[in-house]
């Protein structure tokens, strides 16, 4: 069973969201919150597997709620949900460490589908996509660069390959081919480089990559 949190200021979706997720008898929601600030007080009293973020609340909104969440020693993942379609919201989401972004407008079986993908520890953005928000909005400073130098420096030789290629915005196949690797060890890698990196998702790896310098600035 996957446990679900429904995060809207807008008692109306809130409802719509919990309805929509219990039509599915794998999914199951356990809290429900108004603003970023419950929200994080909540998933720091239960299990939380996945969140259903809005981006613009009161007190706290949802890309400064998805960062809280993601420090959590069990961190759940998070999805973040929004009635605008901008760029820069998708970056500053993900770089706050959601795995995923829809629009509220989505059709309901993708909703739920969305969870379950995330849940099973993949994204709901395409890393092209990813590499592309990156190369618009992330600008680089000495300060990060620095501390990201060191933490990559943790890495195996091979880990660093993969992270290069996975910033430069190749899925895990793509990696497999050009590293001539099998997927699934690719797969491996990912997983044991965002241990090592101490970062959420394959976004967070990517700008980090970025930061200590293991791919250059995009177009």
């Amino acid at each position: 069973m996957i446990r679900t949190m429904v995060v809207d200021d807008d008692a109306l979706v809130r409802l719509g969201l919990v309805d929509l997720l219990a039509q599915d008898p794998a999914l199951t929601v356990v809290a429900e919150a108004a603003d970023g600030l419950q929200a994080v007080e909540l998933a720091g009293s239960r299990r939380i597997d996945v969140a259903l973020m809005d981006i613009r609340m009161p007190r706290l909104d949802g890309i400064a709620a998805t960062r809280r969440l993601r420090e959590l020693p069990d961190a759940p993942r998070v999805i973040a949900l929004t009635t605008f379609d901008l760029d820069e919201y998708v970056y500053q989401a993900l770089a706050a460490g959601a795995d995923g972004f829809l629009l509220k407008d989505t059709p309901p079986a993708e909703i739920a589908r969305a969870v379950h993908v995330v849940a099973g520890g993949q994204g709901m953005l395409h890393p092209r996509a990813a590499r592309r928000l990156i190369d618009r909005y992330h600008r680089v400073g000495a300060p990060r660069s620095v501390a990201a130098r060191s933490r990559v420096a943790g890495l195996t030789p091979r880990e660093t390959d993969v992270l290069r290629e996975l910033a430069d915005g190749l899925s895990n196949a793509e990696i497999a081919g050009v590293l001539g690797m099998r997927e699934s060890t690719v797969k491996a890698h990912v997983s044991r480089i965002l241990t090592g990196l101490g970062v959420g998702n394959r976004v967070q790896a990517a700008l980090l990559a970025r930061d200590a310098g293991l791919v250059g600035d995009g177009a």
